[in-house]
């Protein structure tokens, strides 16, 4: 079995007594916020201000895709008690369990820079077909990026909006570069203030550049980490193969790997891949249209899990006890 985890961001305050009574109230999105509650709110007015008591609770969501080890197909139709997490050695009660139920906001990340253009007619017929298999209550936004980063559409469930904007994206420009540290950025502070607050959150990069070193004046690929994971976003790649974009991306990746022994900042959409729980399909632009249908699949048959943490750093292992699912 192959778990692909990714981890939300947390919910900070604490007060013990409100706890169990606002655990249903708890919004299971990533990024923090604080709710206001008022004291003896069913007493008669008096003079004084009431009270105002803060409460945050450190809530912890987890999704999971479940694959057959020998077939790597998908495996459905599991309860919650066929999931095990520890944190830190210490086995976590389960708040909430659920299988596509929960709406997705996925934005489509598109390079436009460099020599190659991983976005041709095959990949945006892809790309049409694969959304189609979305529920009417999922929603899309599609942005480009090379030096810069632009927003195409914003977030919609409209689904002829969608296909126009697909078919609005800009020319490569061969002279610009896969500012990915940008692009994450930026699409993840995106996602924090458009995303729908109660849905899941996944950005899908399509580029033939997985690695690059941090670019223009713009946040470090630490800092656009950092924002990927306050958004509770997951990162998936799609990378339409060919021989040319094969030797780019591996003299990419061995420049910035040799580089980065001396200190170069560098981000690599893989690691995000899977330090977010997401996963980089690689396939011929010809083949791409089942790859991009079957990633589509993944994301809406992910498990979530979610549970409450008293901890500030969240080292989790998670499985399942059946054996026969191995």
């Amino acid at each position: 079995m192959k778990n692909l985890v990714s981890t939300a961001a947390r919910y900070k305050y604490l007060y013990p007594l409100l706890l169990l009574l606002l655990l249903p109230y708890v919004s299971l999105r990533s990024n923090s916020q604080t709710r206001e509650r008022v004291v003896n709110a069913d007493q008669p007015p008096v003079a004084a201000p009431a009270e105002v008591v803060k409460v945050d609770v450190d809530l912890v969501t987890v999704d999971a895709l479940v694959l057959q080890k020998k077939t790597a197909r998908v495996v459905g139709h599991l309860k919650e008690t066929d999931f095990v997490i520890l944190e830190d050695g210490s086995k976590q009660q389960l708040t909430h369990f659920s299988q596509d139920s929960l709406p997705l906001s996925v934005v489509l990340l598109i390079d436009r820079g460099g020599c190659i253009d991983p976005y041709g007619s095959e990949v945006q017929r892809a790309a049409n077909e694969a959304l189609r298999r979305l529920k009417d209550t999922d929603e899309v936004a599609v942005m480009t990026y090379q030096d810069n980063v632009e927003l195409i559409q914003e977030f919609t469930r409209d689904r002829k909006q969608i296909e126009n904007a697909l078919a609005r994206v800009p020319k490569k420009d061969e002279w610009a570069d896969h500012c990915i540290n940008k692009a994450f950025a930026k699409a993840a502070d995106y996602m924090v203030s458009a995303g729908n607050p109660v849905g899941r959150r996944v950005i899908i990069a399509i580029t033939g550049i997985t690695r690059n070193f941090d670019r223009g004046h713009g946040p470090s690929g630490k800092a656009a980490r950092q924002s990927l994971y306050e958004s509770g976003s997951v990162v998936c790649g799609l990378i339409p193969k060919s021989t040319v974009q094969g030797m780019e991306n591996k003299y990419m990746r061995w420049g910035t790997k040799m580089f980065g022994v001396f200190g170069a900042r560098t981000m690599d959409i893989k690691e995000l891949a899977e330090e977010t729980g997401g996963e980089v399909m690689e396939e011929k632009p010809e083949r791409l249209d089942t790859t991009f249908a079957t990633l589509i699949d993944h994301l809406r048959t992910r498990y979530n899990l979610a549970f409450v943490s008293s901890n500030r750093k969240h080292r989790l292992w998670v499985s399942k006890p059946a054996p026969e699912m191995d």
